[in-house]
């Protein structure tokens, strides 16, 4: 959630910015502060109310004793009259209050300066690109037909068992899953990430939090008699370990990392782009989470860029990176690249990881603060990247790695499958 300050320094500059988003906000950025100055005028009222009263109250006892009932009456009635404005001016400033944080939180996140301007995919900028594209034969397979070659994958099981977008891992399917994870894993911690296992479902609080609540909720899934929502991925759980928190700067930077599965409704999902594994409504993703000083959080988004890389690099899967434009962000991402690998089958890119940069709208949501060597109370600055989303590289690993014998797993992964082919 962007601060007051943010918006009061400059609206028009404030607005500018949020166009790069595809947002006309300058009206609401307006609204937002009128109703800040009514709140505080409301407050000013308010507080000179209760010093009347503090002050009547001191005085009638004393002119009871001295036997001035008439203007002891009075005072009494003054102060009860001051209670009733108080009351009045105190629900006038609650809805204020409440109107001008339902304004606050339709506000997405401000683009950092080097977001290129644009309105969908085809407008991100290519950062830098990488790996040896692989030369299938016209009989190569898409992923969907290899996995039933194969028999690894199970989607028509998943169907049975709970719906379409629900598919069972089996075989070496199943082992080249947990590989994938306990790979990641391993990557990970040896860069200085802590593990932890967070819950899979967390409360309304946690969704608003990391700003999935409201922007995103019709797509995570609801479970509405206990009010609590299944993750989309382990940046909720992980960040809102810090909501209400204040850290001391020296803890500065916190890197965690979690494997967890995700679920995701992806309402509107249709077409040839989301067969077999392209999108799924559960699926297993391991998530890096870092908590930054503000003036170091770009060095961090960098850094977290680079062990991404590394990781796709030792996949030997090839991949670029991407800018995401205005249009294509989060609402809650100040900065985002994305990672894509190439699916050769396919013949084409697929998303494998984002890695962003909130600055302070997150820590704003959860009032995750630290405190410096001056002792003032500031905002840290939250990213996160998917390190990574396995469903799409797997999609990948499967089709580029095809051979007439089998499918060849990379070398990086045979310590922990136990093998080098799926035959």
């Amino acid at each position: 959630m962007l601060t007051l300050k943010q918006l009061r320094q400059n609206p028009e500059a404030a607005a500018e910015r949020l166009a790069v988003k595809g947002m006309d906000a300058l009206q609401t950025i307006r609204r937002v502060i009128a109703l800040d100055d009514e709140r505080k005028a409301l407050q000013t009222e308010l507080d000179a109310n209760l010093a009347e009263q503090n002050t009547l109250a001191k005085t009638i006892g004393q002119l009871f004793k001295a036997g001035k009932t008439a203007e002891a009456e009075q005072s009494k009635a003054r102060t009860a009259e001051l209670k009733e404005v108080s009351k009045a001016l105190e629900e006038k400033k609650t809805a204020a209050e409440t109107r001008l944080n339902e304004l606050l939180v339709t506000l997405p996140n401000f683009p950092h300066s080097s977001v290129p301007v644009g309105k969908t995919a085809e407008d991100n900028q290519v950062v830098r690109q990488g790996g040896i594209h692989p030369e299938l034969g016209a009989e190569a397979l898409p992923h969907w037909e290899l996995i039933k070659k194969y028999d690894i994958i199970d989607f028509d099981l998943g169907n049975k068992l709970t719906g379409a977008g629900f598919p069972v891992y089996k075989r070496q399917g199943a082992a080249l899953q947990r590989a994938l994870i306990t790979y990641f894993l391993d990557k990970n911690t040896t860069a200085g990430y802590e593990e932890v296992m967070p819950p899979y479902m967390v409360n309304e609080a946690s969704g608003f939090g990391t700003g999935q609540l409201p922007d995103k909720e019709g797509q995570m899934y609801h479970v509405t008699e206990d009010n609590f929502y299944l993750i989309p991925t382990a940046e909720v759980p992980v960040t809102n370990i810090f909501r209400d928190v204040v850290l001391d700067e020296k803890e500065l930077p916190i890197k965690l990392t979690a494997y967890t599965p995700c679920f995701r409704r992806e309402a509107g999902s249709y077409g040839k782009d989301v067969r077999g594994l392209n999108r799924l409504h559960q699926f297993d993703k391991v998530e890096i989470v870092q908590l930054s000083h503000p003036s170091r959080s770009y060095e961090a988004l960098e850094g977290m860029v680079k062990h991404v890389e590394a990781i796709v690099k030792e996949l030997e899967l090839p991949y670029r990176i991407l800018r995401l434009c205005g249009g294509d962000m989060s609402f809650t991402s100040a900065l985002t690249y994305d990672f894509e690998v190439w699916s050769a089958a396919q013949g084409r890119w697929l998303e494998v990881s984002s890695v962003s940069n909130f600055e302070s709208f997150q820590a704003n949501r959860l009032k995750a603060r630290y405190k410096g060597e001056d002792k003032k109370t500031q905002l840290v600055h939250t990213l996160n990247g998917s390190s990574l989303a396995l469903p799409r590289i797997l999609a990948a690993i499967l089709e580029n790695n095809q051979t007439p014998d089998g499918i060849r797993i990379p070398k990086v992964l045979t310590p922990y499958t136990r093998f080098n082919m799926i035959r």
